[in-house]
């Protein structure tokens, strides 16, 4: 007997049996299919059937249920019954095919619904769990028009966005002041009680309290201090934040240092956490929280985690998953014919604290990242090995962009990343003199956009220096003349309350040098709250920063505490960031936005005011899939009997990408859990379940066309079509 039979043969629980009565006393018609069926076949051509009925009148469901490669033009024709249409049939179709279930490690999950619905009716059994009846409950209501989707409404969008303050609200900067006061006197005791020892930080003797205060509130405003002294256990971290974590959470903090999670936050970040939580904003810091505390789900996966982005894993002398032949090592990584990203050997590699849900969590389990920072100082080999990687961007016909990230693109020093910049800036200028020798159509893509990836404007603002900052004003000045028009910081703030006054001035810094700031948000449980993510568009905007992306958490079970579904993710863009949607008729103003970045808050506040926007909706909502590309295209094509989705993602049709995806299949991904479970773990958040009506019936999606403000700038000649350093 399989897995699978013997998961047929167990009885469903008593919740489970008043859910399956709930069903079939909505659904005559269904229950009569079901009780007349002598077999799941004979279920299947009933309910086909019936669906058929359905379909009547309706070609745009009919239409995009077959395209082999939807659009965005049939998707917006979809009406609110449609998606029940064509998820049935999906269901009925791809009956009974097994998918490795990653989030459980490989073990096979089989869709079948209404095999299970069939078995709970005539057996009692099936094995099926109270979240898979109640998501089939709400597909009928969809089916039958009786569910509905919410109507777009500005009011709603902004009262919900209003009830989260940022962290540029007076009273929080008082609180975070206490804070800072509160850490500073734990880390000068430490000091002085020679706890800790530095060359750099120390109390020289006789020094008075005050005087030693003074040097503290000095040291504060250095960035080194910080990271020197970032916690690095749970017991100094639970005793910076006043002795508040409770008992539970502490568990969970000493199993996950047992386990060989590192620890690593900053104490300027640290201030950023509610101790005594004000009346004013009560969970208000739930995104960031959530971003230093640790989950049982992570701590029990730790070890076992499978990697997730499989064009990351690379052979010498052999193709990524992409298609890309890359230099050796793992400095430069590639999905897309334009892009490559670049990871020095500096302390870049590292980051100025460790977000629990951290895409390079692999890597820290296998021990290739970590937080020895002194161990991350360029050895001499490093200038010549960047050589042959700005080699490798020279040679190659498509390649226009460079994403300088890690770790963190802003934690080397000023030293390596000028040295570093130096080398960008003369490989640019030797593309374009090798082109002046080549004949119109075999030119090279030229290099005209550089990217920063960074947190550190939130995580550690200190880092944004004048010094720094000169070298990226200087970069860009030299830079321009080897034909670079682009320059970006790409940064992440997960929350409003990341936006302080020191962020805020270190985000003025980086404009006033020129660069363009963009936002990639990670649409975690927290920040997938209703107008949480709306309002820091809203915060960006105000500081001058454009909102570049919204990705969906990725990863397995161990980041399950902070997943919301795709569901979630295309209602909030279909319901809440709607509210900041640009007519087409402002994207000649908004494409120049990044030739005069220094004008950026000016010139975003004008465009808002014109267009009479709250914010710019700027971002669009994408996941990064586990093969190549992100995308935001997918059907839920099954789900399991414990209620979890199973989407078929598509890929991106509205950009270039590499031309192995012709013989890629579609992605499938099992999501890590249910729209159930999802609901109730926002309720715990002190969220209203129905906010969120309708969140069962987005069980499709579409990627957003790019916005033109980071469209590459178009060539006077006509570049080559070919690719080099492929094989596919």
């Amino acid at each position: 007997m399989t897995e699978i039979e013997k998961l047929d043969r167990i009885a469903i629980d008593v919740r489970s049996h008043k859910l399956l009565k709930q069903l079939l006393n909505e659904n005559p018609e269904l229950e009569e299919i079901l009780r007349n069926s002598k077999n799941e076949t004979e279920v299947v051509v009933g309910v086909r059937e019936w669906i058929k009925k359905n379909l009547k009148g309706r070609e745009d469901a009919f239409r995009f249920y077959h395209a082999r490669h939807s659009t965005r033009e049939l998707f917006d024709k979809l009406e609110w019954p449609d998606y029940a249409i064509i998820r049935i049939l999906d269901y009925i179709d791809l009956a009974g095919k097994e998918y490795a279930d990653l989030n459980l490690r490989g073990e096979i999950a089989v869709s079948n619904p209404l095999r299970l619905i069939w078995l709970a009716v005539n057996k009692g059994t099936g094995g099926a769990k109270p979240d898979f009846f109640i998501d089939m409950i709400m597909l009928f209501r969809q089916l039958r028009g009786e569910s509905k989707r919410r109507a777009f409404s500005l009011d709603r969008v902004v009262s919900w966005m209003d009830r989260y303050p940022s962290g540029l609200d007076p009273r929080i900067v008082q609180v975070r002041e206490e804070n800072k006061q509160r850490i500073i006197l734990i880390l000068m005791e430490r000091i002085d009680r020679g706890e800790v020892k530095s060359t750099r930080y120390f109390f020289e003797p006789d020094l008075s309290t005050p005087q030693k205060l003074e040097k503290m509130q000095q040291w504060w405003e250095d960035y080194r201090f910080h990271l020197r002294f970032a916690v690095r256990s749970p017991e100094l971290l639970n005793e910076m934040l006043d002795h508040s974590l409770d008992p539970d959470t502490m568990k969970i903090l000493e199993d996950a240092e047992r386990a060989g999670i590192p620890f690593f936050v900053n104490p300027y970040y640290l201030t950023l956490l509610h101790v005594r939580v004000p009346y004013f904003a009560v969970g208000a810091d739930l995104a960031i929280r959530h971003y230093i505390l640790y989950s049982k789900q992570l701590v029990k996966e730790f070890g076992k985690i499978v990697a997730w982005e499989k064009e990351d894993q690379v052979e010498p002398g052999k193709p990524n998953a992409a298609g890309w032949l890359l230099p050796e090592g793992h400095n430069i990584h590639r999905r897309y014919p334009e892009v490559a990203i670049l990871i020095p050997d500096t302390m870049g590699r590292a980051c100025g604290g460790l977000c629990s849900s951290c895409q390079r969590m692999y890597d820290f389990q296998g021990g290739r990242l970590n937080f020895n920072l002194d161990k991350l100082v360029p050895g001499e080999k490093w200038n010549e090995k960047l050589k042959k990687l700005m080699q490798y961007f020279e040679d190659d016909a498509q390649l226009r962009d460079i994403l300088i990230t890690g770790g963190d693109g802003l934690m080397s020093s000023d030293h390596s990343l000028k040295a570093l910049l130096d080398e960008v800036f003369k490989m640019a200028l030797r593309k374009v003199k090798k082109n002046e020798q080549l004949p119109e159509g075999e030119k090279m893509a030229e290099i005209i956009r550089i990217r920063i990836g960074t947190r550190l404007p939130v995580y550690l603002p200190q880092r944004i220096s004048l010094n720094l900052v000169k070298i990226l004003k200087e970069f860009k000045e030299r830079a321009s003349q080897a034909g670079i028009r682009q320059f970006l910081i790409q940064t992440h703030f997960e929350s409003p309350m990341e936006v302080t006054p020191e962020s805020n001035m270190a985000i003025q810094r980086l404009i006033a040098a020129g660069w363009t700031v963009t936002n990639q948000l990670v649409f975690t449980t927290a920040a997938s709250r209703r107008g949480h993510s709306a309002k820091l568009r809203k915060v960006l905007n105000d500081i001058g920063v454009l909102p570049y992306y919204t990705f969906t958490v990725k990863g397995y079970m161990e980041n399950n505490a902070g997943f919301a579904p795709n569901a979630r993710v295309v209602q909030e863009q279909l319901e809440e960031k709607v509210a900041g949607q640009i007519d087409e008729k402002y994207y000649d103003t908004i494409r120049g936005f990044p030739e005069e970045a220094n004008m950026m808050v000016e010139n975003i506040e004008a465009l808002r005011r014109y267009a009479g926007l709250p914010f710019l909706a700027t971002d669009r909502n994408v996941l990064n899939l586990p093969g190549v590309g992100k995308s935001m295209t997918f059907r839920v094509i099954g789900i399991t009997r414990y209620g979890r989705r199973i989407l078929e993602f598509d890929h991106d049709e509205t950009r270039h990408h590499s031309p192995i995806i012709h013989k890629m299949g579609k992605v499938i991904i099992i999501e890590s859990k249910s729209i159930h479970e999802y609901l109730k773990q926002l309720e715990e958040l002190g969220e209203d379940r129905g906010d969120y009506e309708g969140l069962y019936g987005y069980s499709i999606g579409q990627t957003e066309h790019r916005i033109p403000v980071y469209d590459y700038p178009e060539y006077v000649y006509q570049p080559t079509g070919a690719m080099t350093n492929l094989e596919v």
